[in-house]
């Protein structure tokens, strides 16, 4: 099963993120009736909820609807000197180094009964101790990496110049600055560094935990969610607020059910759409869709995709014998109630290969292998 989108939670203990990761993982499986599949114990996929085509099944009566999937790995015991081994943190940090961006749980509750491993409620100390962590296991890679380059860099000028691009970016993060503020502008030493992949330099979303009063407007009052928003508009980061024990209770609901609990909680969504959302946007991802009796089915593309690659994430034939597509939004196809209805009336569009994809198109592609 592809995957399409990988995202790393990490937090220091009791900041609700087991609770969020185990409220996440458990609310998307079931919501979507998509089977919850454990890889390890700290791994969950998670159906991306999309209405849109949930309508299309309906229309083309279905035999199935699949939505796109996003991965979850929780990071377990990271504490202060997880990466030197304390805690389980160090061995867990390698399982985040392929996702594509970062879920970071700060706690912004007080609450006496859950003690905070640093003895106070400080949100920005807690990105900190975590920056720290992530940075010192990837001073360690780029260290391996120095030993090994440095046997040819002698002989051999381009080890030579990758050589001193890892050594420049050793000393930015001694400096206890992240590699996404490290410039790099030569093309050869930006493939280098995207191959390290190095945990700063992923794109972070933050998830500010609250406790449930302060759900309804958004945290406008929290001083800790203020100070992280500051922080990650700073960092080019997304911010949600989250209650993790409010989702805790959402993941044990029907999709009915769900939706009056929200509403008397004056929320318009769960934690998991708002975290989809905002993994969306920082991503720069949308979803096409396709749409016919035997599936529906989401896909998940990057902003910017041209028609044949597109066709590409479905088959790799369909890619390399592109002709051209046929594109209508799927609104215009529900509304019209079939793709004849929308052709007639001139939504259908016939696209060729520089056509850019759009969010929400519903894609036919014809193609000759």
């Amino acid at each position: 099963m592809e995957r399409d989108m990988k995202l790393g939670i990490v937090g220091l203990p009791n900041v609700g993120k087991s609770t969020l990761f185990n409220s996440l993982t458990k609310a998307g499986a079931e919501s979507a009736n998509y089977p919850f599949c454990t890889i390890d114990p700290n791994v969950g996929v998670v159906a991306v909820p999309d209405e849109r085509i949930r309508l299309l099944g309906e229309l083309y009566h279905t035999k199935k609807v699949t939505p796109a999937v996003i991965e979850f790995v929780d990071i377990a015991g990271l504490v202060k000197g997880a990466s030197k081994g304390e805690g389980l943190g160090n061995q867990f940090l390698a399982n985040i180094r392929e996702v594509d961006a970062i879920v970071h749980v700060v706690r912004c509750f007080e609450d006496t009964n859950i003690v905070h491993v640093d003895g106070s409620i400080n949100p920005l100390r807690d990105i900190e101790t975590i920056n720290l962590e992530l940075v010192f296991s990837d001073i360690e890679i780029l260290e391996r990496r120095i030993a090994k380059v440095s046997r040819g860099a002698k002989n051999d000028k381009t080890q030579a110049k990758e050589l001193a691009l890892v050594q420049r970016l050793k000393e930015h993060l001694e400096e206890g600055k992240l590699a996404k503020s490290f410039v790099t502008e030569d093309e050869e030493e930006l493939l280098w560094r995207n191959g390290y992949n190095l945990l700063t330099d992923k794109p972070v979303i933050f998830a500010a935990n609250v406790s449930e009063d302060e759900l309804a407007d958004d945290a406008a009052s929290n001083d800790g969610v203020k100070a992280v928003r500051e922080y990650a508009a700073g960092e080019g980061a997304e911010v949600f607020v989250i209650c993790a024990q409010i989702e805790q209770e959402i993941a044990e609901l029907d999709e009915e059910e769900k939706l009056m609990f929200l509403e008397d909680l004056g929320l318009k969504e769960s934690g998991l759409d708002k975290l989809i959302a905002a993994s969306y946007r920082l991503l720069g991802l949308i979803s096409f869709l396709t749409a016919g009796e035997d599936e529906c089915r989401a896909w998940t593309i990057k902003v910017g995709t041209k028609a044949p690659q597109a066709a590409g994430k479905i088959h790799t034939d369909f890619e390399r014998g592109f002709i051209r597509a046929e594109v209508v939004n799927y609104r215009d196809l529900l509304e019209n109630g079939s793709l004849a209805a929308a052709r007639d009336k001139g939504l259908v569009g016939l696209e060729g290969k520089e056509y850019v994809v759009q969010d929400g198109d519903v894609i036919l592609f014809r193609f000759n292998v």
